[in-house]
């Protein structure tokens, strides 16, 4: 397993956001998390990324402990993450934005000061690499564009490059489509598929019908526990998942 989260809890003042919550996800899988509004699946993100501290429990990452490492800290041994509301530079062209995601931005300022050419180097294959990623998901004729005159479902696509930009193993989709209208929202999923022979993704989303469909693994959080996990064709004959949807 790629992640595994063990007996997570997080409360917030008196209320538990997670109350021992476990979940493991497999390599190259897409997994997906679903629950009604405050059942804690982005309190679950965002510890898991390191954006908040778990009170208690363990996260494992590729085999490594990352329950007490910082975002960034997490993000460089290789898991991105994207946000509810869409985290783009607004005031940076689709391009720019890309290029501000790169790996490269980890060298650090020796590069620039001791070794510009190697710098200059990565660069180009960073604009190459960002241009083969736009096009991958047809918004290549939009790099020159600032961010802040895309659509809400370019934004998407855009928060979506700029994660994959990063090459990590492992990205966290926080509600990708939402939004976004429905032939969108099953490009956005369908470019998430072909990554899959890559990386793994764990999945954040209102929309049930789409997960059901591109999931290989889908877990559901009520009131900050894992109440039911399995295939998607387990998940929507699961008497518990339907009386939390359908109030029975």
């Amino acid at each position: 397993m790629i992640l595994q989260v063990q007996d997570v809890e997080k409360s917030f003042g008196g209320i538990k956001a997670l109350d021992g919550v476990s979940l493991s996800v497999g390599e190259n899988t897409i997994a997906g998390l679903i629950g009604p509004n405050g059942s804690g699946k982005t309190t679950l993100i965002n510890v898991i990324s390191g954006f908040l501290r778990q009170d208690k429990g363990r996260i494992c990452f590729e085999g490594k402990d990352i329950s007490s490492l910082l975002p960034f800290e997490i993000a460089r041994l290789g898991m991105c993450r994207t946000f509810q509301l869409t985290r783009i530079f607004r005031g940076l062209t689709v391009l720019e934005n890309m290029l501000v995601s790169s790996n490269m931005q980890n060298e650090g300022l020796c590069q620039l000061f001791f070794n510009r050419k190697k710098m200059i180097m990565q660069e180009k294959a960073d604009e190459l690499a960002a241009g083969e990623i736009l096009e991958f998901l047809e918004i290549d004729h939009l790099k020159y564009e600032y961010a802040n005159a895309l659509s809400g479902g370019q934004q998407k696509l855009l928060s979506l490059g700029m994660a994959l930009m990063a090459d990590p193993g492992m990205v966290l989709l926080d509600e990708p489509v939402a939004g976004v209208n429905p032939t969108l929202a099953n490009k956005i999923f369908e470019k998430v598929m072909l990554e899959k022979e890559k990386r793994t993704f764990l999945v954040v989303e209102h929309n049930i019908d789409i997960l059901m469909d591109f999931c290989d693994m889908i877990y559901v959080m009520n009131k900050g526990k894992i109440v039911a996990s399995g295939t998607p064709g387990e998940i929507q004959d699961n008497e518990t998942v339907i009386d939390i949807y359908l109030g029975g």
